[in-house]
């Protein structure tokens, strides 16, 4: 009989599988929740990067054509400076604290673009706003290996195409989490266990990115941006239950 902890790992893994393959990112929101249920924080967020990356390299070949090189790298170099630091923040964040922060922020977010009266456009700021917003992915993926809510966000912001959207979200996505990876495995988090537990969630991650992509093909931008934001708002609502 399987045992509570590896239906958890499973479950999850195939849950976070899924929505990556759909939207290109949520790996972490959607499973992290219910991995700290049996999962101390710092293996469940570098659990959460290797399914992030096992996810985005099956899925990536999907969105190569819709990549705009001008327009990721900036992203990409300031999130690249964002992980150590949220790796060395790892071990000082109180998790529930954290989980709060960002279910509020996400929950409040995703319910402004959905009910809001007007659709939002950002033209403002250019490369250094995209940077900022890099920065602050990277910190987060080194943090959670939750990568992907302010690149997400801030592409719904900046009002892009589904394409356009999943081309920068998914490459800065597989980016930033593989060095978090990295960052993760010198600071000694990758050890015999936790390749236990790897080898436990990777049929969940692999068979939920193939369904997840199959349904990404199907849908129109008008229902992928909604998606995409129901995504966010049911994922911060998991991290606040994940607090209580």
């Amino acid at each position: 009989m399987l045992s509570i902890t590896t239906l958890v790992v499973l479950g999850g893994a195939f849950g976070g599988g899924f929505i990556s393959g759909l939207v290109g990112f949520g790996t972490g929101l959607m499973a992290l929740g219910i991995w700290l249920y049996v999962l101390a924080p710092s293996a469940a967020s570098s659990l959460v990067a290797v399914c992030s990356v096992l996810s985005q390299v099956q899925t990536i070949p999907l969105i190569w054509h819709a990549i705009d090189r001008r327009r990721i790298w900036p992203m990409l170099a300031a999130g690249l400076l964002g992980v150590p630091v949220g790796t060395r923040l790892l071990s000082f964040i109180d998790p529930i604290t954290f989980h709060l922060a960002m279910g509020g922020l996400l929950i409040g977010f995703s319910s402004f673009m959905l009910f809001g009266r007007r659709e939002t456009r950002l033209l403002w700021g250019g490369q250094a706003a995209d940077s900022a917003i890099g920065f602050l992915g990277g910190l987060l993926g080194g943090l959670a290996g939750l990568s992907g809510p302010f690149p997400t966000m801030w592409s719904a912001l900046r009002g892009w195409s589904k394409d356009e959207r999943r081309g920068v979200i998914q490459t800065f996505n597989l980016t930033i989490l593989s060095a978090s990876l990295l960052s993760h495995a010198a600071a000694g988090l990758l050890t015999r266990d936790f390749g236990r537990l790897v080898l436990l969630a990777l049929p969940g991650t692999v068979g939920g990115s193939w369904l997840g992509i199959y349904a990404y093909r199907r849908l129109s931008d008008h229902h992928f941006h909604r998606i995409v934001l129901g995504v966010l708002g049911l994922s911060g609502l998991t991290l606040l239950w994940s607090s209580l």
